[in-house]
C-alpha cells in the first residue's frame, strides 16, 4: 500500500531539494520568502514521509544523511519535469526541427497533389518525415486520429464526422477516361458524348474504397433514374487507368486524377454529359492536434498545395 499522502504538494518537493542543497533551514526560508517555522514544519513532514532524518548536525552545521543525499537528483528531476510539463509550448521551427507526420489518403488522390505536398515539406522542413497511409474501407480513421496514430486525413466525403475539424481543399470535376485509340474515341469528338453513350459504354469502376466515395457516381445516377454499364470492379483504384489503357472500358474519375493518366498512358478524357456534382476534397483532423504549432504548419502546407493545384 502506498505511503504517499493523498495530495502531495510539489512545493514540498521544492523544499526538500532546497534543504538538501542549502543544508540550512533559515536560508531556505529566505529563498522562498516563508517564515522559518513553516520550513521547519515541512522538514518534519518530509522526515515522516521518508522515514529518515534527511538532515543531521555535522561539524559545521547541518549535513544530508546518506538517504537524503540519494534524494537530491530525483527531486531535481521531478522539479525539472514539472516545469517542462507546464511551461508554454514553443512554436515549431520547420527548418531546424524534425517531426514525423502521418497522413492518410485514399489511392484515388491525385499524384501531383502529394508530389507538391512532399516537395514543400522537404523544402521547408528538411529534417522532418512524411508517412502516407492507405485509407481503405476498413480503416477506422476516426479512432486513428483520436489516438494520435494519424495526424491528418485527406479525402472526400458527403458528410464528414461532425466532431472533427475540417478544411476544404478543392473541388474536382468528374470526367470519364478511355483509351485514345479505342473505336469510340476515334469517331467521337471530346465534347460529343451523349448520355446514352455514357450509360451504355462498358465501365470499369472502383469497388468500395471509402464510405461516401463509391456512392458518389452511382447514387447520383440512381436519383436520376439512370444506371451505367459496369463490367469490371476493382478495389485498387490506381489499377483502373492501366486496365482502361489496354481495353475498351471507360473510367469515371476526378479531372485531376484523369489528367495525370491521360498524359502518362495516352488516354482521352471526356466531359461527362451527366451533371455530376464535383468531388469535394477536405483535410480532417482531431481536436488533440488542433493547437499544436507543427500540425498547424502541416495543414498550411496541405492547403497551399491544394491552392496551387487549383490554379
Amino acid at each position: 500500500m502506498s505511503r504517499l499522502p493523498e495530495h502531495l504538494d510539489i512545493h514540498l518537493i521544492r523544499i526538500l531539494y532546497l534543504l538538501l542543497c542549502e543544508k540550512n533551514v533559515s536560508r531556505v526560508a529566505l529563498k522562498l520568502n516563508q517564515p522559518q517555522p513553516s520550513i521547519s514544519a515541512s522538514l518534519r513532514k518530509l522526515r515522516e514521509l521518508t522515514g529518515d532524518p534527511l538532515l543531521v548536525r555535522g561539524g559545521r552545521g547541518m549535513v544530508p544523511t546518506q538517504h537524503g543525499e540519494s534524494l537530491l537528483i530525483p527531486a531535481k528531476r521531478i522539479l525539472d519535469e514539472t516545469e517542462s510539463l507546464f511551461s508554454p509550448k514553443t512554436a515549431f521551427v520547420p527548418q531546424e526541427e524534425a517531426r514525423t507526420f502521418h497522413i492518410a489518403a485514399p489511392d484515388y488522390m491525385n499524384t501531383q497533389f502529394f508530389t507538391e505536398v512532399i516537395a514543400r515539406v522537404r523544402r521547408e522542413s528538411p529534417k522532418s518525415r512524411l508517412v502516407i497511409h492507405a485509407l481503405g474501407p476498413d480503416a477506422d480513421y476516426v479512432r486513428l486520429l483520436s489516438d494520435g496514430e494519424l495526424d491528418l486525413v485527406v479525402a472526400n466525403w458527403d458528410e464528414p464526422p461532425h466532431h472533427l475539424h475540417i478544411s476544404k481543399l478543392f473541388d474536382d470535376p468528374i470526367v470519364c477516361l478511355m483509351r485514345a485509340n479505342s473505336a469510340y474515341a476515334r469517331r467521337t469528338p471530346t465534347d460529343g458524348m451523349t448520355i446514352e453513350d455514357y450509360l451504355t459504354l462498358p465501365h470499369a469502376a472502383p469497388a468500395l474504397i471509402l464510405p461516401g466515395y463509391h456512392g458518389n457516381i452511382d447514387a447520383f445516377l440512381e436519383q436520376q433514374n439512370m444506371e451505367r454499364n459496369i463490367v469490371v470492379e476493382s478495389a485498387h483504384f490506381r489499377m483502373l487507368p492501366y486496365i482502361v489503357a489496354q481495353t475498351d472500358l471507360v473510367l469515371t474519375a476526378g479531372q485531376q486524377f484523369a489528367s495525370f493518366y491521360e498524359n502518362l498512358l495516352g488516354l482521352k478524357s471526356y466531359k461527362v454529359p451527366v451533371k455530376f456534382p464535383p468531388l469535394r476534397f477536405y483535410q480532417l483532423w482531431h481536436e488533440r492536434a488542433h493547437h499544436a504549432t507543427e500540425h498547424k504548419w502541416l495543414r498550411a502546407q496541405i492547403s497551399t498545395a491544394a491552392r496551387l493545384l487549383a490554379k
